[in-house]
């Protein structure tokens, strides 16, 4: 699996957030997506995944040497972030078995609700957590996807001391086979990267 663009850019009225980005993501890897606030790091991260159309250019994904077509792409991917929504009337269980009719889980849900440490929390309703808790289950259900692709957007927003800390020890088990995009500006976040692209360089 790999992912390649060439000369990619956004532009919203007259002003370009990013242009001109060439690369090419290669499997296995993982990569941190960093620059100042404003300089595109979710608009990218977001076009990588297919839900916002650039200006220019072209993404092209490969699987095996063959091309993916751009419908089809959200097979291949997960993506965790603050600003994705979950089903406030669901209960943590219903939640996880809604997800996986979508995107299957490589660890059952139990085993899941386990790494989370939500056991007491099985069936409360979404609408009772915490916003930390909501992103460690949005992290939760994202890595430990079979998507062989993971966008992850700032992943510690909301997460105490004691989270943080856990996602630094998942997120290293669960990105061995994957492509990996984490955008942030926290170097704990993100140390363990291949690669980082400072995406302010691209304008």
């Amino acid at each position: 699996m790999t992912i390649s663009t060439q000369n990619i850019g956004k532009q919203f009225g007259r002003e370009w957030i990013f242009r001109n980005f060439t690369f090419d993501f290669l499997p296995n890897q993982s990569y941190a997506i960093i620059g100042n606030n404003g300089s595109g790091k979710s608009t990218l991260l977001k076009a990588l995944a297919g839900v916002m159309p650039i200006t220019q250019g072209e993404i092209c994904y490969l699987s095996d040497g063959k091309k993916i077509s751009a419908e089809n792409w959200f097979k291949y991917l997960a993506i965790a972030s603050p600003y994705l929504e979950l089903i406030e009337e669901f209960s943590l269980q219903e939640t996880i078995d809604f997800y996986i009719n979508f995107k299957k889980i490589y660890v059952t849900r139990n085993e899941l609700i386990e790494k989370l440490g939500f056991q007491k929390n099985k069936h409360k309703a979404i609408k009772f957590f915490s916003s930390g808790m909501k992103q460690k289950l949005k992290l939760g259900l994202a890595m430990y996807s079979e998507a062989k692709i993971l966008f992850l957007d700032e992943p510690t927003s909301n997460l105490d001391e004691k989270n943080t800390a856990w996602y630094l020890e998942n997120i290293k088990e669960v990105i061995k086979d994957k492509i990996t995009f984490i955008c942030s500006n926290q170097p704990n976040e993100y140390y363990f990267c291949n690669e980082v692209i400072n995406l302010t360089l691209f304008k």
